[in-house]
């Protein structure tokens, strides 16, 4: 029996298959939101700037780039998962058909699916003389085949589970902008991909907005706070970068991360009743989750307001909507962080080079 178990084990190790919460949860879940970002999201910011300008090549890019982003995730995935290039290559159409299957819970679909079909695929990877025809067939069967079985069910739950999120923001618009705030802000500066949560739920509308002001709190927070240990460098890099770069030193100090958290339980509720700031981008709830990152939140609620005034859901875009996104998603996180930040310092709760950068 041991003998079996250190077989088996010795077969993944060789395989390169890591059954981890870490892998999957982390560096797959990672690669999704990257391969999201590079084609439905890009594609549609593309396309929303073609339809603004009138031109129409613009919008077949973009329309294009939108069309592959099952693919586009499934391939991602793969490389995260270390998978050879054929298996690689193959999550090509295993990625389109679990997209989509999945409907509006989509890239949830994918996620799993394409983990499975790439270590299926991996497992098989040159144990053959005819690997070029076995590797590609047993990930391209598992995965599609998958996606016939299961993508339907796991993106009509998905898209349940998100639909209740935003139902119980539009009926509990402060406590629940509170709660979606802080946890999508605190799923940005952990090690996971908070687009990616965001995308598998379909973040949008308030609960969007509210995601969006939680995203900001933490990436604006920690770099306004820490700027006299970082200086520029560190404002641009955590500022339109990541917040997960101060992961060391909330390890080594969680205080560190109360400024930033309180934030964003201010700004989410200030968001949802205030302002009614809504993340309606047509590219899903993926920007949801980006916060300041490369400024895609606030891309994405722009091209949401651009899409409901087109469809006559939003008469125009007012001053007002652009007062709300700049004090949401830059000046309150920075002011609120760096006043709670003054406190903690105070209090002793962070001191001199907690928030220093490596």
């Amino acid at each position: 029996m041991k003998q079996n178990v250190k077989q088996n084990e010795g077969f993944l190790k060789r395989k390169n298959i890591e059954i981890s919460a870490k892998r999957y949860g982390i560096d797959a879940l990672g690669a999704m939101a990257q391969g999201l970002f590079c084609s439905l999201l890009i594609g549609t910011i593309i396309k929303t700037l073609g339809q603004q300008l009138g031109l129409e090549f613009l919008v077949s890019v973009g329309q294009y780039a939108f069309d592959m982003s099952g693919a586009a995730m499934a391939v991602a995935i793969g490389y995260a998962l270390k998978a050879d290039p054929l298996v690689l290559f193959s999550l090509t159409g295993v990625g389109y058909s679990a997209n989509a299957l999945g409907g509006a819970g989509g890239p949830l679909a994918v996620l799993f699916i394409a983990i499975i079909a790439a270590e299926c695929g991996k497992a098989v990877s040159k144990e053959t003389k005819i690997d070029i025809l076995v590797t590609p067939a047993v990930t391209v069967l598992v995965g599609v085949g998958l996606a016939a079985l299961i993508a339907p069910p796991i993106g009509a739950a998905a898209k349940a589970f998100g639909q209740l999120i935003k139902d119980a923001t539009v009926l509990q618009p402060f406590w629940m902008g509170i709660v979606v705030s802080v946890l999508v802000g605190v799923a940005l500066t952990l090690p996971i991909s908070s687009a990616g949560l965001c995308a598998a739920f379909n973040l949008t509308g308030l609960a969007g907005g509210a995601a969006v002001a939680g995203c900001c709190a933490q990436m604006v927070g920690f770099a306004v706070m820490s700027f006299k240990e970082n200086r520029w460098g560190g404002l641009v890099s955590q500022g339109i970068g990541t917040s997960m770069l101060q992961m060391p030193n909330i390890v080594r100090n969680p205080r560190v991360w109360i400024p930033p958290t309180l934030a964003s339980a201010i700004t989410g509720p200030i968001a949802t009743c205030v302002f009614q700031l809504q993340m309606n981008d047509p590219a899903s709830g993926v920007a949801s989750g980006m916060g300041t990152c490369g400024f895609v939140g606030q891309i994405g609620v722009w091209t949401g307001w651009v899409n409901d005034v087109a469809t006559g859901a939003k008469a125009a875009i007012t001053g007002f909507d652009w007062l709300g996104l700049a004090l949401i998603c830059f000046v309150l996180p920075a002011v609120l962080s760096w006043v709670i930040c003054q406190g903690c310092r105070k209090l002793g709760w962070i001191k001199e080079g907690d928030l220093k950068l490596n």
